[in-house]
């Protein structure tokens, strides 16, 4: 029998980016990040995700930090390996469609302070929300990933997602992740998925999953064995549940094998010793939810993300409603058909998750939200099925709106102009004009802080003030 052909599958790790964003809201300060920096830029990980998705907001809102500031400190930490972000394609970092201005600014600004690697999703598969982006990562000769956001429903077959990955190609990405942000990919369809995009492409091939459903390690086992290049893993201590496979054990599974990633799994074991003390002290402050640990396997039914699912168990904590969880939960799918059936993933998570928490709460519809309206009226992207036309119809009858089917920013003027003007004496930084054009008000709040601390005014006092941080 012939031997197998070696392949050693690559590692990106997520335990400074996604893993805490899953587990933990995204709450992991830099302070706890840097002193394993110099222990991991040694393991030899393909990259280390550490920057963009939920962090940039965390930071600015709950954390006193400046995103940009430790996107640097990283970058002069890891003198080997390559970083990389996530990037919600016209989304950027934010919550709502921008100007290209601001997108090839943002692009600019991330690779110019240390981003290696832009993983570019779009919440609703609309490939015209990710050219500005691709062109502008290429241009900054940074490595343009694009993202296929996974997600089940009869409209969503192989010829489907094989469509997509040539069009991505054609695009100028330099390679193509599979995003399955809820864990709904099983192994047999991962083996499927991966052998279908390999005959129609040969752009490497990543595979992101998170554990919330319990398949995942069978699922990277399989898609590795069906030629995918590239997985992602956490370390130990911040692995499973709502976040991705653990590091140690995809390296052990392929120890041996034609994958083996040729990691030290000892010096893999001394990064999780320092993760643990934290992870006991996020489970002793309540920041780790016991509910966002297991394994639920009725996210197959509901095709909820990890990040979705801790910031939905926060949002109910707030409104002092943690008995509705599972109400929620079975709403969101209801909720996700009327809005076309569209992955569950920034934005469109939050979008769909807040409108089933407001449904719920105040009974179905009684209020409908600012995005859930755009997404009625096109401003997201096309849906992958029609939207409920009997919302659409109400929306387009209470906002004068008509429904659009062209690329929203066409719409939208260049508007760095008017933040630079905006934001006035505040700016200390070129980069404080992009946190400033996603997070006006936060951003804001934080410039003051910022300024208060530098002016020795009394911080503690200028916090307490601050609404944005609601400590």
């Amino acid at each position: 029998m012939a031997k197998a052909e070696k392949k050693p599958v690559k590692i990106m790790e997520t335990v400074l980016r996604d893993a805490h964003q899953s587990l933990i809201a995204t709450r992991m300060p830099t302070e706890e990040m840097l002193p394993i920096v110099d222990k991991m830029d040694k393991i030899g990980y393909h990259a280390v995700e550490c920057w963009g998705g939920a962090t940039f907001d965390a930071c600015l809102r709950f954390l006193h930090e400046y995103p940009w500031e430790r996107l640097r400190k990283l970058r002069d930490g890891f003198k080997n390996t390559k970083l990389q972000m996530l990037f919600r394609g016209q989304n950027i970092l934010g919550y709502k469609p921008y100007p290209d201005d601001v997108v090839e600014y943002f692009v600019q600004k991330s690779v110019a302070n240390g981003i290696d690697i832009i993983r570019i999703f779009d919440c609703m598969n609309d490939l015209r929300n990710l050219e500005t982006c691709v062109k502008a990562a290429n241009k900054e000769k940074a490595h343009a990933q694009v993202a296929l956001s996974y997600t089940l429903g009869d409209a969503y077959t192989l010829d489907y997602w094989t469509e997509k990955a040539k069009k991505i190609e054609e695009m100028g990405a330099d390679s193509i992740c599979i995003k399955d942000m809820a864990g709904l990919l099983v192994p047999g369809r991962a083996t499927e998925l991966v052998k279908a995009l390999k005959e129609v492409t040969d752009l490497p091939i990543e595979l992101h999953t998170h554990y919330t459903s319990g398949v995942a390690s069978m699922t990277y086992m399989k898609a590795v064995e069906a030629g995918v290049d590239i997985i992602d893993t956490a370390m130990s201590p911040f692995a499973l549940g709502t976040s991705q496979p653990a590091t140690e054990v995809m390296v052990e599974a392929f120890k041996g094998t034609p994958y083996d990633t040729g990691l030290d799994l000892n010096a893999l074991a001394e990064i999780a010793d320092y993760f643990r003390p934290y992870r006991e002290e996020c489970l002793e402050n309540g920041l780790m939810n016991p509910k966002n640990l297991g394994v639920n396997i009725k996210t197959l039914q509901y095709q909820v993300p990890g990040g979705m699912l801790s910031n939905l168990t926060s949002q109910l904590k707030e409104q002092h409603a943690e008995d509705k969880f599972y109400d929620v939960l079975e709403e969101v799918p209801r909720v996700r058909k009327d809005l076309g059936e569209p992955p569950l993933v920034t934005p469109s998570s939050q979008i769909v998750g807040t409108q089933a928490v407001f449904n719920v709460i105040l009974g179905r519809y009684k209020m409908l939200t600012q995005e859930t309206k755009d997404v009625l009226l096109g401003k997201y992207g096309q849906t992958t099925k029609p939207v409920s036309k009997e919302l659409q119809d109400r929306v387009v009858k209470e906002t004068g709106e008509k429904p659009i089917t062209y690329r929203y920013a066409d719409d939208l003027e260049p508007a760095l102009p008017k933040y630079e003007k905006e934001l006035g004496a505040y700016k200390q930084q070129e980069e404080d004009v992009l946190s400033y054009a996603l997070f006006p008000q936060v951003a804001m709040d934080f410039f003051k802080y910022r300024e208060a601390q530098q002016t020795g005014i009394d911080a503690a006092k200028a916090d307490k003030e601050n609404k944005a941080y609601p400590v």
